[in-house]
């Protein structure tokens, strides 16, 4: 993983929760780097979804990095019970945050990598000033709160954007995809500057998800 600049996150949001240890058993057998685990309270976004005791039971189950997604308001108030939960990465959204700086400090100082996600709407520039801070740029490429919607072609303009303002500023920060990616789109979003793809329904739905998420990879 370390020697590689593209990764593969896989999200269990699309998986089958009655058989979410087979699932997790299958991510672990398969090219996966990364799990990306959604986490959404109802009220940042119009969905519900899982939180800390799922969490809880994954980490025990994977030694891959878990890669905590918090679409919820307030995310300060739980930072540390995910890092308890067994967070490696947790990302906030920049819509979510009044104090996005203390928000980052908070999640670094707890000891994992931080993230900040964009929505659709909102530009990359607004992270100029933290850019130097974040491990990670999550770029929302569908609207957050559901799997199996469309991939917003404006995405790859904001990929590249937020390229050029990694590089112009000499941050380390990887870029991360979520929403609407499958095997013909992979391979431009790669190209455009991403570095990790999250994929559910393209995996999950798949017939062979382990070469799916292969073919991801190697896009």
């Amino acid at each position: 993983m370390e020697n590689r600049n593209t990764f593969v996150a896989p999200s269990l949001l699309a998986s089958n929760f009655l058989e979410l240890g087979k699932e997790v058993d299958m991510l672990n057998r398969s090219e996966a780097d990364w799990l990306h685990l959604d986490v959404m309270d109802g009220r940042f976004v119009p969905n519900i979804s899982f939180g800390l005791p799922v969490i809880s039971q994954i980490r025990k189950a994977t030694t891959k990095t878990c890669d905590v997604h918090l679409m919820i308001e307030e995310p300060e108030k739980y930072a540390e019970d995910f890092k308890k939960a067994g967070a490696d990465i947790l990302t906030v959204h920049y819509e979510a945050c009044t104090h996005l700086h203390r928000n980052i400090q908070q999640i670094k100082g707890l000891g994992m990598k931080a993230g900040v996600a964009l929505n659709p709407h909102t530009p990359v520039h607004l992270l100029e000033n933290v850019i130097n801070d974040i491990d990670l740029i999550l770029i929302m490429s569908v609207n957050p709160g559901f799997g199996g919607q469309h991939f917003i072609p404006k995405s790859l303009e904001k990929i590249r954007q937020a390229r050029e303002m990694i590089n112009h500023y000499k941050a380390h920060a990887l870029i991360e995809v979520d929403g609407g990616i499958n095997i013909d789109n992979a391979g431009d979003i790669f190209k455009a500057g991403a570095n990790v793809l999250v994929a559910g329904s393209t995996v999950f739905s798949s017939k062979d998800p382990e070469a799916t998420i292969s073919a991801l990879r190697n896009a």
